[in-house]
């Protein structure tokens, strides 16, 4: 009569001996996954709706003129169809249209046990409620209206077909013995809603995370360090504050890659990325710009700060050495360009820096140029 789902799907990639799987082979595993554990979550809810509702049901029962293969159907349904519904949905080619139709089979069922107490008020109420939060849980307005029209199908047929007396009213012992139902299917409900919800927000966090982030530095990515130096321009300009952009770049970087290989060119770029983690504010905000190249936003700087921050991290990288290339020296070339309010753009001051590190480089890498806003 009663089960609680909540649809969240996750999707990960495959790796075979013989390679990657074909796209369209993963995407039907991966729909089969998550349409499996579509399934596996109604079981337990099932089984605990399907239980307090027996109970719910047979204090009406009780007090009707029915057959005795009505309570046939009742035990088998309350207690043998939660696992027989659960074994061909996990079973099926698509577990989630399996669950549909089991879904639907709980609408038509739950239909017939009203009519069976013959409208008795509050166990048919509470039928009703529960198998209406169970398809709008499960698949919204349309569900919904779907399963309503079963429930009120399989109702009047089968108060046509048994000539079920109308019970209207509940008495007091129903009353109390509907309490479960009442208090346990809703509390279970929010539980499993609750738990959803933390997967959900993790999920989007997830996601966040990996469209905002540089999958191998964890800095800022391109897209969303431009979105963010976008944002600092509209602030320079609103506010009329000072910041200082740069871009940094490591010298001689394909050199580094031919010779030692791309492990090693790893090794270089991450060992950046740190130093300039360790060196710079929290606030100061890095994004890798692309390969080895590095953008960094240094918000309420003056240029002469971040010139001392850069000679700060090149100390730093003089040090330092690459474990599986001990001989490097890590060296950068800098371009600097502070906010300047004649900058049509941000990408204006992204430019001023860019021209400001090709200098750099031009006149023989490894030092800082300041950007000429005049020129």
């Amino acid at each position: 009569m009663f089960l609680i789902i909540m649809k969240d799907e996750y999707s990960s990639g495959r790796w075979l001996p013989g390679g990657f799987m074909d796209s369209s082979t993963y995407l039907d595993e991966d729909r089969h996954r998550s349409a499996r554990r579509f399934a596996r979550r109604l079981y337990i809810p099932r089984i605990i709706g399907l239980a307090t509702g027996f109970f719910c049901v047979s204090s009406v029962l009780v007090m009707q003129p029915v057959s005795g293969w009505w309570w046939l159907l009742l035990v088998a349904y309350s207690f043998i169809w939660p696992h027989f519904a659960w074994q061909t949905a996990d079973r099926a080619s698509d577990p989630a249209r399996a669950e549909i139709r089991n879904l639907m089979v709980d609408s038509l069922m739950g239909g017939v046990w009203i009519a069976v107490m013959g409208l008795n008020a509050l166990p048919s109420a509470l039928i009703l409620a529960m198998l209406c939060m169970n398809n709008v849980g499960c698949g919204g307005l349309k569900l919904f209206l779907g399963g309503l029209g079963v429930i009120v199908l399989s109702c009047l047929l089968t108060l046509g077909l048994s000539l079920i007396p109308l019970n209207l009213q509940t008495m007091p012992s129903q009353v109390w013995i509907c309490l479960p139902l009442l208090l346990i299917y809703p509390t279970y409900f929010g539980l499993v809603s609750y738990r959803t919800a933390l997967k959900l927000s993790e999920h989007k966090r997830r996601l966040m995370h990996m469209s905002t982030r540089d999958g191998m530095t964890g800095v800022y990515n391109r897209r969303h360090w431009e979105h963010l130096l976008h944002g600092e321009y509209d602030n320079c300009q609103r506010y009329q504050r000072s910041a200082t952009l740069l871009l940094i770049d490591i010298d001689y970087f394909k050199s580094i890659n031919d010779s030692y290989g791309h492990d090693v060119g790893d090794e270089a770029i991450l060992a950046l990325t740190e130093h300039l983690q360790l060196t710079l504010r929290i606030t100061d905000v890095i994004g890798r710009f692309g390969g080895d190249e590095f953008g960094v936003i240094m918000s309420g700087t003056a240029q002469e700060s971040a010139i001392q921050a850069m000679a700060r991290v090149r100390e730093y990288l003089e040090e330092f050495r690459i474990p599986h290339a001990p001989r490097i020296s890590l060296r950068i070339s800098v371009g600097v360009a502070e906010f300047d309010k004649s900058m049509v753009n941000y990408r204006e001051w992204l430019k001023a820096a860019d021209v400001a590190l090709y200098k750099a480089k031009n006149l023989g890498r490894s030092r800082t140029e300041v950007a000429d806003i005049a020129a």
